[in-house]
């Protein structure tokens, strides 16, 4: 959630935040307004309160000919409380609604507009001239590395298995990602895939994208699409220590997304899938460090790309496409031969003290006073890497040159058909 006091100081700031991500900006001032109210519901209450707490010591000092008289009037202040009590809890519910309606404040900077109005900061790499590039399915195949017709057969669709080298080459890829974030100071965790409503709602991805997560009903439990979700829920309700920097840790799960709204859209290979492995990083540093931190994050991711050896570009992700809990994003895309394009490999977030203020997470300042930490998160390594990996790499003989860096891990420098 946005913090109310910046709300009402600027107002005209987070109207403009709206529109910029292509939201309602009268949500802005129905939130105002449900703020006002409900603060005007707590003085009420409060004033209330304290006549009938200083009502109470009137009747024990009462003679009993005054008693009486004052036990009606306490019986009739107290139903006005409990009336007015009941008009603050619909106040709160109501300020609670507008406020989770508000996405996070877009920062100075970032571009305005939808998904195709990112802005291109850099491109990293050679573009490989392949005459004829087969794409990662029909190499995937050729080589034994993948099967979708089983995984469908399985699972349904979108689903799909990764076979031999396949599997060895995301495990290592994984793996890389994990001594990378460890030598640069991240606690690796494999943390629970399934979490509650409130962890989930805490993240906020329970808004406009809750048609992307698998509920399971009967447990009232969510499969996790990132593993941002988990950690941002591991130090909900704490007080953190930030004095001598950040927190960071670095999640390796599987995730789930039912990839709701893209029917039709990349149902050819592991592109678009319903599950998938990650090696996610997310951080906990005061809000000041959170500009600093969210540029380390992307350096790591880019010196994880290098790794690989793939050609990509960075984007910084335009208002529009943030989703509700980021202030800033940034997009490593890398080029895909097959399809003469850049498609989205990693993604860092700014989400700046959005969602700590849900999930109640805190620091203390230099002068011991509670504070709301800044939380951020960013992508190491997914399944969808092997797609950049196999297509960039392709020989013209079919094999497919395994990057140096994975090679310890994949057990052969190049793939060749059996």
């Amino acid at each position: 959630m946005i913090d109310l006091k910046f709300l009402r100081e600027n107002p005209d700031v987070v109207r403009e935040s709206q529109r910029t991500r292509g939201e309602d900006p009268a949500l802005v001032d129905a939130l105002l307004s449900a703020d006002t109210a409900r603060r005007g519901a707590i003085a009420s209450a409060d004033s209330l309160r304290a006549e009938q707490k200083l009502l109470g010591k009137q009747v024990g000092k009462a003679t009993a000919d005054e008693r009486p008289t004052l036990l009606v009037q306490g019986k009739e202040l107290a139903a006005r409380v409990k009336a007015t009590e009941a008009i603050e809890n619909e106040a709160k519910a109501k300020l609670d609604a507008a406020h989770q309606a508000i996405s996070n404040v877009v920062q100075d900077g970032a571009p305005a507009g939808g998904e195709d109005d990112y802005i291109v900061l850099e491109h990293i790499g050679e573009i490989p001239q392949i005459e004829n590039p087969r794409d990662h399915l029909e190499l995937g195949e050729a080589l034994s590395l993948l099967d979708m017709e089983r995984g469908a057969k399985v699972s349904g669709s979108r689903f799909y298995f990764l076979t031999g080298a396949g599997a060895m080459l995301q495990l290592g890829l994984l793996q890389l990602a994990a001594q990378k974030a460890t030598a640069n100071g991240f606690t690796m965790m494999i943390p629970p895939v399934l979490v509650r409503p409130e962890i989930m709602q805490g993240t906020g991805f329970l808004g406009q994208h809750s048609d992307e997560i698998y509920h399971l009903a009967d447990d009232d439990l969510y499969l996790v699409g990132t593993s941002e979700v988990p950690l941002a829920g591991y130090h909900s309700g704490e007080i953190l220590e930030l004095n001598d920097g950040p927190k960071r840790y670095a999640g390796w799960s599987s995730c789930f997304r039912r990839e709701a709204g893209s029917y039709g859209k990349d149902t050819r290979g592991i592109i678009r899938v319903h599950q998938f492995d990650k090696v996610e990083m997310f951080t906990y540093c005061r809000p000041e460090d959170a500009d600093a931190e969210h540029q380390r994050l992307l350096g790591w991711e880019k010196e994880m790309l290098a790794a690989v050896e793939v050609p990509y570009r960075v984007i910084d992700v335009a208002g529009g496409d943030l989703g509700s809990s980021a202030a800033r994003k940034f997009d490593c895309e890398a080029w895909v031969p097959s399809q003469q394009a850049y498609r989205e490999l990693t993604s860092t977030s700014n989400c700046t003290t959005f969602q700590a203020r849900r999930l109640s997470v805190r620091y203390r300042d230099e002068d011991g006073k509670p504070q709301t930490a800044a939380t951020l998160n960013g992508t190491l390594a997914t399944t969808r890497w092997i797609v950049a990996i196999l297509e960039n790499h392709q020989q013209p003989d079919g094999s497919v040159r395994v990057p140096l860096a994975l090679q310890p891990f994949v057990g052969t420098d190049v793939l060749r058909a059996k």
